[in-house]
């Protein structure tokens, strides 16, 4: 659960209103990210669109003054409109992450790619002696992001801090380990990329 910011969408007297939930999990099964060393893959499943992240953002530099481009269907959009691929549903991945721990693989760290891109959440699975080293070009950013990063104008560092650019789940796993969990990923209907790999660091996610 959290409190989460509404900047510009709610007036003084609307409220929020929240929750949360609490699991529990055996201490021998918890994924600590403990494990991850040098050599380790990281492995991505692919987001559907913004994930409900970045909206201010994408508020201030797509929809303020172009309301009306909102419903018009899009070529770079693969013929959909901004206000659809804008509204795409967010993914949920407990069906394939749990599958996929079920099933025994040897899952190092995982990262949900939420507010803060790859760059703050993957570093939050990271031992203080390694760095994820990214490889930028090896999975397809979805269209939308690309149209949002262009229209703000945002670096390639600010995109990769605001948006999960294509990537919505990671796993750390060694890299013997990789070809049979994709493997596993792709018999349950997933699409999988091999991103990245750790290397001896600070604990930062950098790009290559």
């Amino acid at each position: 659960g959290e409190m989460a910011e509404h900047p510009g969408t709610m007036a003084a007297d609307d409220y929020d209103l929240s929750g949360f939930c609490v699991g529990v999990v055996d201490r021998p099964a918890m994924v600590t990210g403990e494990r991850v060393a040098p050599g380790h893959v990281v492995l991505g499943l692919p987001s559907s669109g913004l994930h409900s992240n970045g909206y201010s953002l994408v508020r201030r530099a797509v929809v303020e003054g172009h309301e009306a481009e909102l419903e018009l269907e899009r070529l770079d959009l693969g013929g959909i409109t901004l206000g659809d691929a804008l509204l795409a549903p967010t993914r949920i991945y407990v069906k394939p992450v749990l599958e996929l721990l079920r099933s025994g693989a040897a899952v190092d760290a995982m990262a949900h790619i939420t507010g803060g891109g790859i760059t703050e959440n993957l570093d939050r699975v990271l031992p203080s002696g390694c760095d994820a080293v990214i490889a930028r070009g090896s999975w397809p950013v979805p269209p939308v992001i690309s149209a949002v990063v262009d229209a703000a104008g945002l670096s390639d560092d600010e995109a990769h801090k605001t948006f999960n650019m294509g990537i919505g789940f990671m796993f750390v796993v060694a890299a013997q380990e990789a070809p049979a969990i994709a493997a596993k990923l792709v018999a349950m209907g997933e699409r999988v990329f091999e991103i990245g790999e750790i290397v001896e660091g600070e604990g930062k996610v950098v790009y290559r």
